[in-house]
């Protein structure tokens, strides 16, 4: 992914509207307006997209990027436990856009410049015990956490009606996904369509990560610099990424933004906790009405293509699509095809 230190798309204009005190919105164009009234600018990430701080309410601040013709259909994009927005490959996003959505894309709270989450007293949890716990079907429910899958769900929900996008596609990656059900499940007159990738339901009982994919969940830096940071997601994407697509150089490019931009190692915690302490979200996807398709790589040791199936069964009359020899992550190779599934099953006519 490259960083756009030289934006090439025209620069945000003030667009007047009589019904709104002055110079309460900046918008790229006057077609902006309907999303409300938000400061738009450039990225500091993409040449294609603008950046928002949005309120959504309790204390929270999103930060939203998005991009497009924005007479397109909508497609908001969740992304999955401790990454930032920036995980979505700009190629991908490119091509989504081509594909005919206006896409929007945001940091989960606790993750890049997304409001914080800090709450004094909260005792230390162990993890392992937890996913022992979630994997055996005993509950987490008493363990005292920041917040969990369904707080984060109307995070989503929540941003959808501020940028009043009405009925909305949702594309959810692996977290994301659950958080995308959750809120299909919740909200259904928000959701028109979704697609899921390399995502669970997180009940018991499922197949388990692989050892090494699992070590990525606990295995910590070396430190807290730039550095061991940077080597770390080298050492974590390689792990779980898609053997032989891993493109080191922007592994490195993307994890020095990353670090540079907001480094809250808390956020990835409390996320997990969220995860665990959330259990079976199967309750959810079983009330699922938007038409899903479900996207898995067969090489994923992180959540096993096993637990794709069990999301598309669960979910009422979903698909499923096993993508062969790619594993949780968006490789460039992959992309063309992944982006041809999710345009004609988000585009096709009808409800």
């Amino acid at each position: 992914m490259t960083q756009s230190n030289n934006i090439n798309s025209a620069r945000s204009q003030v667009i007047p509207d009589p019904s709104l005190d002055e110079n309460v919105g900046h918008y790229p164009t006057p077609e902006w307006q309907k999303f409300g009234a938000h400061q738009w600018h450039d990225s500091d990430l993409s040449d294609q997209l603008h950046q928002a701080m949005i309120d959504i309410g309790d204390g929270i601040e999103l930060c939203v990027e998005a991009g497009g013709n924005p007479n397109h259909p909508p497609l908001l994009m969740v992304m999955g436990l401790g990454s930032q927005m920036i995980f979505w490959p700009e190629n991908f996003i490119k091509r989504l856009i081509d594909a005919g959505f206006f896409v929007i894309r945001f940091d989960n709270r606790d993750i890049g410049l997304s409001s914080k989450v800090q709450i004094d007293g909260l005792p230390r949890i162990s993890q392992l015990k937890m996913m022992m716990r979630l994997q055996t079907g005993l509950s987490n429910k008493s363990a005292q956490v920041a917040y969990n899958l369904t707080d984060m769900a109307e995070d989503t929900a929540r941003l959808i009606k501020a940028l009043q996008l009405g009925r909305t596609h949702l594309l959810g990656a692996s977290m994301g996904g659950m958080i995308a059900q959750i809120v299909a499940a919740r909200y259904p007159s928000l959701v028109q369509r979704m697609a899921l990738m390399f995502t669970t339901t997180n009940r018991a009982f499922l197949r388990p990560p692989k050892p090494r994919q699992l070590y990525t969940l606990i295995n910590r830096p070396e430190s807290h610099s730039e550095r061991d940071i940077v080597r770390h997601s080298v050492w974590f994407m390689k792990t779980v990424g898609t053997p032989g697509h891993v493109n080191v150089r922007m592994v490195r490019e993307i994890a020095k933004i990353r670090y540079q931009r907001s480094f809250h190692p808390l956020g990835t915690v409390q996320q997990l906790n969220a995860i665990l302490a959330s259990g079976s979200i199967s309750r959810y996807s079983k009330q699922v009405k938007a038409p899903t398709i479900v996207l898995h790589g067969s090489a994923d040791g992180l959540l096993p293509a096993s637990q794709g199936r069990v999301v598309a069964k669960t979910i009422p009359n979903a698909k499923f699509y096993l993508i062969e020899g790619m594993a949780h992550d968006i490789p460039e190779y992959y992309q063309p095809y992944m982006v041809n599934l999710i345009s004609n099953h988000l585009l096709a006519q009808g409800s």
